[in-house]
């Protein structure tokens, strides 16, 4: 792989990371694409292309340190009273440290599950890499789950879903388990990871920003773990292959510079109810997956 390469998948993985429209599947139809044209990559489902493509999404967490930096902060020390306590709950009002430290304690609770999930189901996801027509249904399903995320309001909440409701000290064991589940599912590409555990804590209740606030957060160790598991199997195995240490470098700082802006605009759009416009672009996608055959027969 040569620098410029790095620095293209690196540019898109910082893209889509945070916009809900699956950063994996951007980066599978990518290096296809690539290949259509000559420039030799790795299998999309070989170990070493998995382990960059993990690299350039750990490059993506530095982005959430600079956006969400504060906050995060202030979670993790548990402070009693701050400024993202007033806006994660309606009404403002200040967490205890027992609130604060319940939450952490629950979001780590959603990386184990997803991470007893991943592993229980490692080959299949393996395999959906090199599968574009794959991806193109999992694209259309994120669709779905976006279109929705837009009609979760307080004031659209029936019998049996409350939509808006839920605070920092109304999250449940039940409510991590679900959004670890979510967030799983998501190791596939074509599902998107913040889409669709965003779209599952709404579902169950949860404020709007404390939901994209949890699903990012989660991410941290999440992409971290499944980083450190690829890169011991990788090592284990016959090495790091064609992908140098620079390559994988200029992929993870592109994607950190270009990720900080990504995230952004996607917390702003989400506060605003307006995912829906990526409902349309990740439809679209699918259809030119599936009509032009982008990637078709290049699957490792």
């Amino acid at each position: 792989m040569t620098l410029l390469i790095a620095l293209v998948l690196g540019v898109i993985q910082g893209v889509f990371m945070f916009v809900p429209v699956s950063s994996t599947s951007h980066l599978v139809l990518a290096q296809a694409a690539l290949r259509d044209r000559g420039v030799d990559l790795p299998s999309p489902d070989s170990p070493e292309l998995i382990l960059f493509d993990l690299v350039v999404h750990v490059g993506t967490l530095v982005s959430v340190v600079v956006v969400m930096g504060d906050g995060l902060r202030e979670l993790v020390h548990g402070v009693r009273e701050d400024r993202l306590a007033g806006r994660l709950r309606p009404g403002g009002g200040a967490w205890s440290e027992a609130v604060a430290s319940r939450l952490v304690l629950l979001m780590l609770l959603s990386v184990a599950v997803t991470g007893v999930i991943g592993l229980a189901f490692q080959d299949p996801l393996a395999r959906v890499f090199g599968s574009p027509q794959l991806v193109a249904g999992a694209l259309v399903l994120t669709g779905a789950m976006l279109w929705w995320t837009d009609a979760m309001t307080p004031e659209r909440s029936g019998r049996w879903l409350r939509f808006g409701w839920r605070g920092p000290a109304q999250v449940t064991v039940t409510t991590a388990v679900l959004v670890g589940a979510a967030q799983a599912a998501a190791l596939a590409p074509g599902i998107s990871r913040s889409g669709t555990t965003i779209f599952a804590a709404l579902l169950l209740g949860m404020q709007r920003t404390l939901a994209a606030r949890y699903s990012f957060y989660v991410a941290i160790p999440t992409i971290l773990a499944a980083t450190g598991v690829q890169a011991l199997q990788v090592a284990l195995a016959d090495g790091f292959g064609t992908i140098s240490w620079e390559a994988m470098a200029v992929g993870f700082v592109s994607a950190a510079a270009v990720g900080t802006a990504a995230l952004w605009l996607v917390l702003r759009l989400l506060e605003s109810a307006r995912f829906r416009v990526f409902s349309l672009y990740v439809w679209g996608l699918a259809a030119v997956v599936l009509i032009g055959g982008v990637g078709v027969g290049h699957t490792g």
